[in-house]
């Protein structure tokens, strides 16, 4: 079985992210979308083991198997996270639809860390490029913004909303290029500050529930060996 053939005949969930998902979406923007698939359980079996993501079959789209998908949600990865909040699900069945009832299993007080360190990495990026060309890729920062004020938010209500709201005009001023850098730098360290500052507060518990999450993949399994016997 072909990674494509995988990604259409075995996805479970699928949803568009990006700026259609965030509420930044402008006339250019691309679609992306992103899924998860369910590998049949015997593939397993074999030394020449499945993919554990896949890009396409069509432009912008990249799929996780469910054990990876599950892996880095448990790690509170941003990407990741993000997706099983998506506003716009374009496909789930009855096992996507549980996955997203899940949702909640995968959220701690880690993602603090990991979104912060994502952050950390990025702001490095634009960083280097004010020092290079005199100013940062802007998209760029305004998806930094977009993200610290997610983390923000998560820390605070223990729950994950991936849309703008109503940064949505001031966000799109910075992709213009419209702010200053100066004023950019100081909305993202007022953000990594509040951040931070909720932390300790956080309704949120100290780790993820890997004994719900691990239960869901094991049944998943199980179920997809019995189909394919």
């Amino acid at each position: 079985m072909t990674p494509d053939e995988l990604v259409r005949e075995h996805t479970i969930y699928s949803c568009v992210m990006g700026s259609r998902a965030f509420g930044l979406a402008t006339e250019g923007s691309d679609t992306d979308v992103r899924g998860v698939y369910l590998a049949p359980t015997p593939l397993f079996w074999r030394f020449d083991k499945p993919p554990a993501h896949v890009e396409g079959p069509a432009p912008e789209q990249f799929s996780w198997e469910l054990e990876r998908f599950c892996e880095l949600a448990l790690r509170n990865n941003p990407n990741v996270l993000e997706c099983l909040h998506s506003p716009v699900v374009e496909y789930a069945d009855d096992l996507g639809r549980e996955l997203v009832a899940l949702r909640g299993a995968f959220l701690s007080r880690q993602a603090h860390r990991t979104f912060v360190r994502y952050a950390g990495g990025q702001r490095r990026k634009l960083d280097a490029d004010v020092r290079q060309y005199g100013h940062p890729r802007w998209k760029h920062a305004m998806h930094l913004l977009r993200l610290l004020g997610s983390c923000r938010d998560l820390l605070r209500t223990g729950e994950l909303s991936i849309g703008v709201g109503e940064d949505r005009d001031r966000l799109l001023a910075v992709k213009r290029g419209e702010v200053p850098w100066p004023e950019v730098e100081s909305w993202m360290n007022r953000l990594q500050e509040e951040a931070d500052q909720a932390h300790d507060t956080s309704p949120l518990p100290l780790a993820p529930d890997h004994a719900r999450v691990e239960d869901f993949l094991t049944r998943a399994r199980r179920a997809s060996a019995l189909r394919e016997l």
